[in-house]
């Protein structure tokens, strides 16, 4: 028992020694603490620092499709306005076309050409549509129904 007392006694005189072996453990820990506390904000800021870049992105897409859009209207209307008739009209006489005049019109005639027919007979009458046969249960209104059930049953019990 004497030498237990001996070790206790020299583990307590070591640390009243050397205090500074339990300094060292709390800022061990400390340090510990903030090495996770910034892996934990270093994680944080990547996800964020990612989010916004993919914000950005998104942002710069949607500018560029609206730009697209723009670019594309603007050609629809410059297509149009080189299509319209007056225009048109203006670039034939430019090339040298002059307007059809009735006496100016030849017809050429193909020998054994035959004209084809019509895909839609416009001389035949079109069927007669009728409507289609229900049967009365589904046609029948549930106010009908429940006026129906009701005259019915008195002369059911009185049978």
């Amino acid at each position: 028992m004497n030498l237990q007392n001996i070790n206790l006694n020299h583990f307590v005189h070591a640390y009243k020694v050397a205090p500074w072996r339990i300094q060292r453990q709390w800022i061990g820990g400390v340090l510990l603490a903030v090495v996770i506390f910034a892996m934990i904000a270093a994680l944080y800021l990547d996800v964020t620092a990612q989010a916004a870049i993919a914000g950005r992105e998104i942002q710069d897409m949607t500018s560029a499709i609206e730009a697209s859009r723009q670019a594309s209207t603007d050609l629809e209307t410059q297509l149009a306005a080189l299509t319209s008739s007056s225009v048109m009209e203006q670039r034939a006489q430019a090339l040298g076309f002059k307007p059809m005049e009735p006496e100016n019109v030849e017809y050429l005639i193909v020998p054994g050409y035959v004209k084809p027919a019509p895909a839609i007979d416009v001389a035949a009458p079109l069927p007669q549509l009728s409507a289609p046969n229900i049967p009365p249960e589904y046609t029948q209104s549930l106010l009908d129904w429940l006026d129906q059930a009701i005259s019915i049953s008195p002369t059911r019990g009185m049978k």
